[in-house]
């Protein structure tokens, strides 16, 4: 993550809250609440990658991505490596 911080005020409901600090560990909520931040841009990102691909090409069929799926657990099975679910 970046060096550069800064320090934010956000409102969240209790549970969620609860739950973070439990397992944020000894990293601390902050950490803990910013990498959860970081995946979400990192999906959000992906999100539009996919919507501007699926807007020139078409949406990609359930054939497709299991076709995919399969290629990858061959190749990781070749590489000695875990499959992906």
């Amino acid at each position: 993550m970046s060096e550069n911080t800064g320090k934010y005020s956000i409102t969240m409901p209790r549970d969620i809250a609860e739950a973070a600090r439990a397992r944020s560990g000894p990293s601390g909520l902050s950490s803990y609440v910013a990498a959860a931040v970081a995946r979400q841009i990192e999906r959000d990102n992906l999100d539009e990658i996919i919507a501007v691909a699926e807007a020139e090409h078409g949406p990609v069929t359930d054939e497709e991505v299991q076709a995919l799926r399969e290629q990858l657990h061959r190749i990781r099975a070749a590489q000695g490596g875990v499959s992906a679910a």
